[in-house]
């Protein structure tokens, strides 16, 4: 018997024992034990007669012949990442709350509102493309993959993820950043060039604007930027004046935050200077601003979002 079946066999057993016990079960309590006998054997997504959701379209932007919704899904929770700072228990209820029928559900919903798109790690890739061979779904995947000096590896990773579906790849933020942080400006541009010769269009993920600066600098030619761009306005970040360039990478004390996480407030005028010049669009992931183009569900922050500037 399937997680999924025992998860959903347990609630409705346990909901339906307490309402023949006599317990007063709330509007809550009533609208799940409803919603796990109509789908406990599907767990598909089931439109309310009042969901208009069939057909719906929405503005689009484009890299080069790809196609891409103003507003796609950030796939950091199916995944099991979750910005929750201090909250150590939720990337766990995540990946647990995230089933396959519960993605699946997601996705369709996704698409039944005019999402074409899910920025996702490698990790997620499988459920997501099993999602489009059963339920015939076809959003496109922008999936991160991991720039390396051994270019054999590289290719192997891309290949790989290319052969499983990916619509389009960028390299991996963290990975990304380490890379300019060890001038090691090689790896990326390999990474871009591997990624390319396989058809796809090639992004550049990041953390920090010196990584678009530098990709900007030794003209990579991504062509796309992927980049973290946030308010610094919680209870949990470090003061202006503790902050050092890249320390998070380097390991320095949890009381000094890296600045290469880029807010909002200190860095925005930089930002578009930086872009303004750039060749290439990009998205802004991880982004707190309202927007037209915005990931629909990437962290527990407000509005997570992703844009491209052009």
């Amino acid at each position: 018997m399937s997680e999924e079946t025992n998860r959903r066999g347990f609630l409705n057993k346990a909901m339906i024992s307490a309402a023949g016990a006599g317990a007063a079960l709330g509007l809550e309590e009533r609208i799940l034990l409803a919603a796990l006998q109509d789908n406990s054997q599907t767990g598909e997504y089931k439109q309310d007669e009042t969901d208009n959701f069939e057909n719906q379209t929405l503005p689009c932007g484009k890299i080069g012949d790809l196609k891409i919704t103003r507003v796609f899904l950030g796939g950091n929770l199916i995944g099991g990442w979750a910005h929750s700072r201090d909250l150590l228990y939720v990337s766990k209820l995540f990946k647990a709350y995230n089933t396959e029928a519960k993605i699946f559900e997601t996705l369709q919903l996704a698409e039944q509102q005019g999402m074409n798109t899910i920025l996702i790690d490698p990790v997620s890739q499988d459920a997501v493309e099993k999602y489009k061979r059963q339920r015939g779904g076809k959003i496109q995947t922008m999936v991160c993959m991991h720039p390396a000096e051994n270019k054999t590896v590289v290719a192997d990773e891309i290949k790989r993820l290319v052969d499983n579906g990916a619509t389009t790849l960028y390299t991996h933020g963290a990975v990304t950043d380490q890379c300019v942080m060890k001038n090691d400006i090689d790896s990326l541009g390999r990474a871009i060039d591997l990624i390319k010769q396989q058809g796809l269009k090639a992004g550049i993920g990041s953390h920090s604007l010196q990584t678009t600066v530098a990709s900007e600098k030794n003209r990579l030619d991504p062509d796309y930027y992927v980049k973290t761009f946030h308010f610094d306005r919680y209870w949990s970040a470090t003061p202006k004046e503790n902050r050092q360039p890249w320390c998070w990478y380097k390991g320095q004390s949890p009381t000094t935050t890296s600045i290469t996480t880029t807010s909002f407030a200190s860095t925005r005028k930089r930002r578009r200077h930086i872009w303004r010049q750039s060749r290439s669009p990009g998205w802004r992931s991880k982004s707190w601003r309202p927007g037209p183009f915005r990931l629909a569900s990437d962290s527990l922050t407000p509005c997570a979002a992703a844009r491209i500037s052009s």
